[in-house]
């Protein structure tokens, strides 16, 4: 909507990706801020709150009375600085916003089945919600093809060439790298503040990619495949991150607010999308890491019981392993993030090393 305004009236600074991109940071973080007292103080008349797993560490215990769905907040948040700032024109932008909603509402529906039978085993089976998630995310990789002319080149990291036209094949490949992201974010989100901060770095990482190969001039220069019309999802990151930092506020160690499953799903979704629609979808493995390490705990920890009846860790997801070892909460957040951090770091230096 501000891309009008200088259309309209030729106000020459909001043509600039960076000015509205900061723009709608600001807009979602202070909107948050604002918003999520109110609903935190609503919730907890309502009892709004997370039930706890029955068989999570004892010290989750006294999280009981912690509110959920803060996720619903900040992805209002994160879509009004959106829906302002964006260019609403653009197919990325509303591929973006059907990512965001579709996923969303899956993790809605997930959280108020579990608040109103006060348990977590009355959310989603796992069967359902892979399901939907799969569904959705075949919605989203047809949309790509339908609203935007996105490569279906593969390319692979640190390489400047790409290896492989996936052609139609990526349906299947882009909705894959989807459900695949949203469930490691989802599985992360076990800590205060553990997925927040690592979701953060991916999409500023993100972010970074994309508006480099927007950009015409620095996609040649930095041999990075060009992609016309993707800079504006620059946008798009900038407002999550916002809208993920004023939810940290009151999200970091001793949360106030979770984001449940509305927040968890639909952000591990976007970050998919936004490594698909830059053309890193291999990258995503380093800069989410962390997702993907939480992951792979749990496949392995579950692949092992089934196999040998033995476990390799002492709970799955491995956060939980290190707090039954005896770690502080707040030690193994922080030094998660650490990981979060540096692998992003390593990531970012495939822009120059290709």
């Amino acid at each position: 909507m501000l891309y009008w305004l200088y259309e309209i009236f030729s106000i020459n600074i909001l043509q600039y990706i960076t000015v509205r991109a900061g723009i709608g940071f600001f807009l979602a973080f202070i909107s948050t801020v604002f918003i999520l007292p109110r609903f935190i103080s609503w919730a907890k008349r309502r009892k709004a709150n997370q039930p706890i797993y029955e068989l999570a560490p004892k010290t989750h215990k006294k999280k009981s009375n912690t509110p959920t769905m803060g996720g619903l907040f900040f992805l209002f948040t994160a879509l009004f600085g959106i829906i302002l700032c964006a260019r609403l024109d653009n197919g990325y932008i509303i591929t973006a916003i059907i990512c965001l909603l579709g996923f969303g509402v899956i993790g809605i529906k997930d959280d108020m089945a579990k608040i109103l039978g006060n348990s977590n085993e009355e959310g989603l089976s796992p069967r359902v919600k892979i399901t939907l998630q799969c569904i959705m995310g075949l919605v989203v990789a047809a949309s790509l093809f339908s609203f935007t002319t996105i490569s279906t080149e593969l390319f692979l990291p640190f390489y400047k060439f790409p290896v492989m036209n996936l052609g139609l094949f990526n349906l299947i490949f882009w909705t894959l790298v989807m459900v695949a992201s949203s469930n490691a974010v989802n599985l992360t989100d076990g800590l205060d503040g553990l997925a927040t901060v690592p979701s953060i770095f991916s999409m500023l990482s993100l972010g970074v990619f994309m508006y480099l190969s927007g950009n015409a001039v620095l996609s040649a220069y930095l041999l990075l495949p060009k992609i016309t019309g993707v800079g504006e999802m620059v946008i798009v990151a900038t407002s999550l991150i916002g809208a993920l930092m004023g939810f940290l506020w009151y999200n970091c160690y001793p949360a106030e607010i979770f984001m449940g499953d509305t927040g968890s799903l639909s952000v591990g979704a976007i970050i998919g999308y936004m490594a698909i629609v830059s053309k890193n979808e291999l990258l995503l493995i380093l800069i989410g890491f962390v997702f993907v390490l939480e992951t792979v705990s749990v496949i392995l920890q579950v692949g092992s019981f089934k196999t040998r009846k033995k476990r390799i860790f002492l709970m799955a997801p491995i956060h939980h392993h290190f707090e039954i070892k005896g770690w502080a909460e707040n030690k193994i957040i922080i030094r998660f993030w650490i990981v979060a951090l540096l692998s992003n770091l390593i990531a970012l230096t495939s822009i120059k090393i290709r």
